[in-house]
């Protein structure tokens, strides 16, 4: 699907089919959807530019994602996608100068492009250039990312509370409670580590962007973009914070889950000393050897069922004194 946006923000809709063989001058962004391969080559013949394939999206190398050729900026992001969800996403999208015009190429939809959709009305007539529009994409996208970051902690902080507060204990008992709990700090801390992925991508961009002639000939732009490197800068180190504060909550719950293991095991332990001595005489007169006198008492059984109950009742007594009960 082909989106474009003229400078008056009017969207209008484009396809491979549509006999179109120039664009119109006011027409200053072009957002590509899940673009097929015939409208990719339409938008392709319109520019004059080549644009990047889903394949060229997914290169890893710095030099295939950020670079100029022939006066066009071509730059590759990284976003966080499906943040709301239980599987967070990393999605890439390219951002093209290609002249005074903005091109977008993206396979998902991440919220902020939504966002700043639906607000880009209030962009000012003054700022309706590619480069201009680009900026505050980045300032939408950044946002975006720090509401992540917002929720992330309210619900990282539930979590704590599960485990740590006045109710916990309570509910610990029950099965596989614990065991939840890991699960959700797993999962944020898969969500808190595309978030750190996505800032370190947003990170290099920008300074890319930063030092292109179409910011660095803008006053106000070459102002924004340093604006944005800050928040991004800011944002990285509040992520590091929030995967410290869930490695803490990892070591944490699985302290909680070692120490109750180990009150289990002792109450086990302590069981079979205290039922070790009444075993050590049961299994005394329950040898067959001709010549046992006590066998022979009339007080023999009761005598040895109470040797029994003392030699268990002073080991149980001796624990409780010494505070292992």
């Amino acid at each position: 699907m082909i989106k474009a946006y003229r400078s008056n923000c009017e969207a209008i809709s484009l396809s491979a089919d549509q006999k179109v063989t120039q664009i119109s001058d006011d027409i200053v962004w072009i957002d590509l959807v899940n673009p097929t391969r015939d409208e990719e080559i339409k938008v392709e013949k319109l520019l004059g530019v080549e644009l990047p394939t889903r394949e060229d999206l997914k290169d890893i190398e710095p030099s295939s994602r950020l670079f100029m050729e022939e006066g066009n900026v071509f730059m590759t992001g990284s976003l966080v996608w499906n943040a709301d969800s239980k599987d967070p996403r990393l999605t890439d999208v390219a951002f093209i100068l290609a002249g005074k015009r903005l091109v977008t190429i993206r396979y998902a939809e991440p919220k902020s492009f939504n966002l700043f959709i639906a607000a880009i009305t209030r962009v000012p007539h003054d700022m309706r250039s590619g480069t201009a529009l680009l900026l505050k994409l980045l300032e939408t996208i950044v946002d975006r990312t720090a509401e992540i970051l917002e929720n992330s902690v309210v619900r990282i902080d539930d979590v704590a509370a599960g485990i740590f507060g006045d109710k916990a204990r309570s509910k610990r008992k029950a099965p596989r409670y614990l065991e939840d709990k890991l699960a959700d700090i797993s999962a944020y801390h898969r969500l808190i580590s595309k978030v750190r992925d996505s800032l370190a991508s947003l990170a290099r961009l920008q300074s890319f962007l930063q030092a292109t002639p179409n910011v660095q000939q803008d006053k106000e732009a070459k102002e924004m973009g340093r604006s944005i490197g800050r928040d991004i800068q800011s944002l990285s180190e509040h992520a590091s914070f929030i995967s410290g504060n869930l490695t803490f909550l990892l070591d944490a719950s699985l302290g909680i889950i070692n120490v109750e293991q180990n009150a289990i095991i002792k109450i086990f332990s302590i069981a079979s000393v205290v039922f070790l001595p009444p075993t050590l005489v049961a299994s005394i007169y329950g040898m067959n050897f001709n010549v046992m006198p006590e066998l022979q008492w009339t007080y023999g059984y009761p005598l040895a069922v109470f040797v029994m109950l003392i030699s268990a009742i002073i080991p149980f007594i001796f624990f409780r004194w010494k505070g292992w009960l």
